[in-house]
């Protein structure tokens, strides 16, 4: 993403370290050194808060709701609910954990991963202990990990080498993409790099050097690596052989950017920071349909505004416009998910639990840390509020989906771009499949699907071949051992979409709405059989458990981007 380029070194910065070989060995303790000189101060009274940003395309609504201005202007979404705010940039966050606790601000603005690692400090201060007081984005786009030709799914990660940043944004990346892969951090050798891109001590410089097997990378990074996102021929840079196994537009509930505040102010003037939060609620759906039409003059002047803010030149619009195309805003009802929804399965919660035993493993954090939320009836931020109830769209093109699924099975090639696959099994004659046998898997689905929300998701029957084979073996004609063969496809294909429906009821009883257009049904019969084919049909099961392992139902998670006919942006 474009505002890792702004970001490069932060988190080591915020440590006060020299980045080691061995990051394991850094106890959180550094930080909390680095900052032992920085009193704890109130906020400092004043009629204009600054207001902290990051370069990032989700500030751009902050930007807009300031009323396209540093300073806020008269009119502006902000002025409207009685706020006066100074923006003010600043990346290096350690900078702004200073600020917050000496009292210059009451606002800490940074990812979920920063906030987490600065947990620890920021709450042994009861006044300084953070509250999470609203969502702005998703990242959607910009981060990548690249492989080597040894690596075709993210299992194969086992035992392989991975070149990371340390400190950096991908930790948390790597540690989701591990645990759902069924590896933890000791399958895989770890091998650190204190910059992200432009030195020759990089993830990416290490990979073309043959050092590390895999590299978290920003995208143009990754780009590079694979002969511009295709596979690496082994010049201009590329690596022969490597191509992108995933990216953050397809892991697009990974990294999360966030507002805190500090608790203290929070307690003293909640209305006021309820007021910034409906004022951002309506400065990212301004700035939606701003950006929908992509011209007139109110759209110039708000990226105009964002490119001299967050880029420091106002001519600078077409990067603004590329910060904001790599993010996803979570808006109205993102946020009742994010704060909520308990059974969402990218919450708050979930996440910073996610993040804290990247952090607690990689020795960057001593124990968990509860994080606190602010606890807003949502109800009052409706008002004013087009987008509230609003549906959101398919993302994928289901004719597309359809049309390319069916070349994919013809062709044998359905697992290309596969991230993961885990699969279920069934009884003979069982046509129906209740959350109470299969919850497990079911939940395992739809944490799928909410964390990589650009991945394309088969359900995949398959039949058992016995009743064919002793057909064929009976002497039928070729006439019904056809009939039974599209009888068995038939099948498998109707156990699929009654696994998926299945699904489905199970997530909405859960509070989840699920994309339809995200699910491919597919019947394989007894076409894919487990223990192999034999000549021209499928090898008789010699055991009962080769029998039944027929019997099953398949779950692969696609990568598509590069089907860009398929995946639509969301």
């Amino acid at each position: 993403m474009k505002k890792m380029l702004m970001l490069l070194g932060c988190l080591s910065l915020m440590l006060g370290l020299p980045l080691l070989a061995a990051p394991h060995t850094v106890k959180f303790e550094a930080m909390k050194n680095q900052l032992a000189g920085t009193p704890v101060r109130e906020v400092q009274a004043g009629s204009t808060i600054k207001l902290p940003l990051i370069t990032w395309g989700g500030d751009i609504a902050t930007i807009l709701a300031n009323g396209d201005a540093r300073k806020t202007r008269q009119g502006s979404i902000f002025a409207k609910a009685g706020l006066n705010f100074e923006l003010d940039r600043e990346d290096v966050f350690a900078n702004q954990v200073k600020a917050y606790m000496k009292g210059e601000t009451p606002y800490l603005r940074g990812t979920i991963g920063m906030i987490n690692m600065a947990s620890e400090l920021l709450s042994s201060d009861p006044r300084t202990k953070p509250v999470v007081v609203y969502q702005l984005t998703w990242s959607a786009g910009g981060d990548a990990l690249a492989v080597s030709d040894k690596i075709r799914t993210a299992s194969d990660l086992k035992g392989k080498t991975i070149g990371v940043q340390a400190y950096g944004p991908h930790v948390g990346y790597m540690s989701r993409l591990l645990a759902d892969a069924g590896l933890g951090l000791k399958d895989v050798n770890l091998k650190w790099y204190p910059d992200l891109t432009g030195t020759d001590n990089t993830p990416m410089a290490a990979m073309q050097a043959g050092q590390v097997d895999a590299a978290f990378a920003i995208t143009p990074d990754a780009m590079l690596l694979t002969s511009g996102g295709t596979v690496g021929t082994g010049a201009e840079g590329s690596v022969r052989g490597a191509r992108i196994l995933l990216s953050t537009r397809t892991a697009n509930r990974v990294i999360s950017d966030v507002y805190v505040v500090r608790s203290d102010y929070f307690k003293q003037h909640r209305k006021e920071v309820e007021a910034f939060v409906g004022g951002l609620m309506k400065g990212a759906e301004k700035l939606r349909e701003l950006a929908a039409v992509k011209s007139g003059r109110a759209y110039k002047k708000t990226f105009t505004a964002a490119a001299e803010l967050l880029l420091d030149s106002p001519l600078a619009l077409a990067d603004a416009e590329g910060l904001y195309a790599d993010c996803q805003f979570a808006e109205w009802k993102g946020n009742v998910d994010f704060f909520a929804n308990p059974n969402y399965p990218r919450s708050l919660e979930s996440l910073s639990s996610e993040v804290q035993s990247s952090l607690i493993g990689l020795g960057l954090l001593s124990g968990a840390v509860k994080l606190t939320q602010a606890g807003w009836d949502y109800n009052l931020f409706k008002q004013g509020l087009q987008s509230a109830d609003r549906s959101e769209s398919p993302r994928f093109d289901s004719a597309q989906v359809t049309s390319v699924i069916a070349r994919r099975q013809q062709q044998g090639t359905l697992q290309e771009g596969e991230l993961f696959s885990f699969e279920i099994f069934f009884e003979p004659n069982q046509n129906t499949f209740s959350a109470d046998l299969y919850q497990g898997s079911f939940d395992k689905v739809i944490q799928f699907s909410a964390t990589y929300g650009g991945a394309l998701i088969t359900v995949e029957g398959n039949s058992d071949p016995l009743g064919y084979l002793r057909k064929k073996k009976a002497g039928e004609s070729a006439v019904v051992l056809g009939r039974v063969k599209q009888a068995a496809k038939n099948l498998s294909l109707s156990r699929a979409m009654a696994v998926r429906d299945s699904i489905t009821r199970y997530a909405g009883q859960k509070g989840i709405t699920l994309d339809p257009s995200q699910f491919a049904v597919v019947g394989h019969g007894i076409s894919k059989p487990r223990n192999g084919i034999c000549g021209q049909d499928p090898c008789p099961p010699k055991t009962e458990k080769e029998w039944r392992d027929n019997m099953r139902v398949e779950f692969r998670i696609l990568q598509v981007e590069a089907e860009s006919s398929v995946f639509n942006p969301l």
